[in-house]
């Protein structure tokens, strides 16, 4: 069952715990990816320093500005893209960064997106390498810039549904990858990850 907006406009640290173990589901001309969310970071507000939108909604960060269940898609390093959901009502301002994907369906066409865009299609390496990161996952995913703004709740190219129930015992807290450049939020703990999930992205 697809999650609902209610799911969505909660607290953004509670949006990026209780996606673990949920299903992202994508549909690019038939070709239907499923992969089960196995690793998150929340970034909250504008007192979060280590988040774009820190100091003021742009051009590019528009959407985080909309209710909850939006998708904030951008690019880093000029090549590789990041894939965020927004969370909170309308301009309460939060959203949540997917870091690993334990793959699903459609897997063999995930390789083939994967290793043609970044490798120029060398031979299949093992799955483990192949979703376990926020840019691998996006790129196995075939997901371009043109999904900034979907709305989960209501498009029929991309969504979530309800998955694994994860306890929080099996749920690891801990600080931000790579945002060192955050002066106050760069120790906050709001990574959350499944406990001993093989997916779950090495840095």
């Amino acid at each position: 069952m697809r999650l609902t907006r209610e799911f969505y406009e909660r607290n953004t640290v509670l949006v990026a715990r209780d996606l673990l173990g949920k299903t992202l589901v994508y549909n690019d001309k038939g070709n239907i990816y499923k992969g089960k969310i196995v690793e998150t970071e929340a970034y909250i507000n504008t007192k979060d320093d280590g988040a774009h939108f820190n100091k003021g909604i742009t051009e590019r960060t528009k959407i985080i500005d909309e209710t909850g269940g939006h998708i904030y898609i951008y690019t880093i390093y000029g090549m590789y893209l990041l894939f965020n959901i927004v969370a909170e009502k309308k301009g309460v301002h939060g959203a949540v960064l997917i870091r690993a994907i334990e793959p699903i369906e459609d897997i063999d066409k995930m390789y083939e997106n994967r290793y043609k865009k970044e490798f120029n299609n060398p031979p299949r390496k093992e799955i483990i390498n192949l979703t376990n990161g926020p840019a691998k996952f996006v790129m196995a995913y075939g997901m371009t810039k043109g999904d900034y703004g979907l709305d989960l709740v209501t498009s029929d190219r991309i969504w979530v549904e309800d998955g694994d129930k994860i306890s929080l015992d099996e749920i690891v807290r801990s600080k931000r990858i790579n945002i060192d450049y955050a002066e106050i939020a760069k120790d906050y703990l709001l990574r959350f990850y499944i406990k001993d999930n093989p997916f779950v992205s090495k840095k």
